[in-house]
């Protein structure tokens, strides 16, 4: 395509507001142009001035089967060609949406029934709050309607999603969260255990923990419990050994339905399709979004689960017809993208090279990393991983946040070619490329990132930090 670069970036200023960025500062120029991204290959994008960047983000955790899958396009064009809209409501639907509501029911862990689909992990997870409304309503249950979520907990940014998101700055000057979402606390053994605390005992504190506040609440009182078996934007922390086995006990016990948050981790990327399977989780609701179309349409998913959906079925007579769904929930082209996209997932099995790659991946980051003097953890699994940065490995104090240690280690990556992006929450480091990633490709990031790495230290020991 032809451009004007600059009268491109003229009109993007002047019209576009910006997801997580500073109004301010984007409108006066402060933080330069627009980057704009022209074209995408593989786990590579290319901006409009000809700058190949290597993707260790795979965008927001979701082009998972990496770009230009031409494959994808032409089921898009195929089905836009026969039929580009058409809904769901009373009835309706299409072959594509049948299929795949069929085949994720099949794959996905634990006993799901049906697929209700949206266009973004955060209005599955508004879908899933009256789902567990509704189910509790309908079984004469009308008080047990809170859902606990964990702090560093990412489920989203609208108003019920946003709630559920355990971080401060999505909540601050937006009135959030909402009374009917309670937050318990993070399972990162690294920040969170006490001195001498083992990875097991600290889980099962956890739960003791969960267990207190749903007896504060009342379990009468709290209707579900929602979370991502690896936590994402909150920092790509894995659950500590035996967390998961610990929470699913405490939430039996109170009769609390368990929504596991997919969006991130579902079609691969921990090394199996679904997290859930990876750590042994029995979900009676998912949630899933990003990987379905790998991004390439927008579409996100609640599947639900047999005990939840027979409540719903089983109450029909007396409500009438389910009040709820969006004009473009099942999409025909969406779910055209999603059945092509599944398609290259199971048969080139993204799931394994997550596993194999990944296990590379994992290897590299901790051989690389985990002996710099300014690096407190290297964690990860799968074909997703961080490295967190400290001041004092030993006592384990953080960076001055006025150092930006994080941003700054990040910006000197892309730099030199290569997205990773600093996370919030502390000074971090993450990635989560796309899973057709090969080794050769992994060593490209490592070696990119270690350069960025040392040439902050570099940095900071010049300014007279001590590392």
């Amino acid at each position: 395509m032809n451009m004007d670069i600059e009268d491109i970036s003229e009109k993007d200023r002047n019209a576009v507001m910006h997801p997580f960025t500073q109004l301010k500062d984007f409108a006066t120029g402060k933080l330069g142009d627009p980057t704009i991204v022209e074209t995408g290959k593989g786990i590579c994008i290319q901006d409009a001035h000809g700058n190949q960047l290597i993707d260790g983000f795979a965008g927001l955790y979701c082009v998972n089967v990496g770009y230009g899958r031409t494959e994808v396009a032409e089921a898009i064009s195929r089905q836009a060609f026969r039929l580009a809209y058409y809904h769901s409501y009373a009835a309706h639907t299409t072959d594509e949406l049948a299929i795949l509501s069929d085949r994720l029911v099949k794959m996905a862990p634990g006993k799901m029934s049906k697929v209700f689909y949206g266009m973004s992990g955060s209005d599955a997870n508004e879908t899933q709050a009256k789902l567990v409304w509704y189910y509790n309503n309908l079984r004469g249950k009308p008080n047990k309607k809170k859902i606990i979520s964990r702090e560093r907990g990412y489920h989203g940014c609208s108003v019920v999603s946003g709630s559920m998101t355990g971080m401060s700055f999505y909540h601050e000057h937006m009135d959030l969260p909402l009374p009917q979402i309670a937050h318990t606390g993070v399972p990162h053994h690294y920040w969170g255990a006490n001195p001498g605390e083992t990875e097991r005992a600290f889980s099962l504190r956890r739960a003791d923990e969960l267990d207190q506040l749903i007896e504060r609440l009342g379990s009468n009182n709290v209707g579900a419990f929602i979370a991502e078996p690896v936590l994402g934007t909150g920092g790509i922390i894995p659950p500590p050994e035996g967390y998961w086995e610990a929470i699913q006990s405490v939430l039996k016990e109170h009769d609390v339905l368990l929504i596991a948050d997919e969006v991130i981790t579902g079609f691969g990327r921990t090394g199996s399709m679904f997290g859930s399977q990876h750590y042994g989780i029995e979900p009676d609701l998912i949630t899933i979004a990003k990987g379905l179309t790998s991004a390439y349409f927008p579409l996100s998913a609640a599947i639900v689960g047999e005990k939840v959906y027979r409540v719903l079925e089983d109450g029909a007579d007396k409500v009438g017809a389910f009040s709820h769904g969006y004009t473009y929930s099942g999409h025909p082209i969406g779910a055209a993208a999603a059945n092509a996209v599944l398609d290259i997932v199971e048969k080139e099995d993204l799931p394994g090279n997550a596993r194999d790659v990944g296990a590379f991946f994992q290897a590299q980051l901790r051989e690389k990393f985990e002996q710099l003097p300014i690096v407190g953890e290297v964690r990860g699994v799968g074909l997703m991983g961080a490295i967190e940065f400290v001041a004092d490995r030993e006592n384990k104090k953080r960076f001055d946040p006025a150092l930006k240690v994080g941003a700054r280690i990040s910006k000197a990556a892309r730099d030199r070619g290569l997205i990773a992006r600093a996370m919030p929450h502390g000074d971090i480091l993450g990635f989560a490329p796309p899973l057709i990633i090969s080794k050769a490709e992994v060593e490209e990031i490592i070696s990119i990132a270690e350069k960025a790495v040392r040439s902050v230290m570099d940095e900071l020991v010049h300014d007279g930090e001590k590392i």
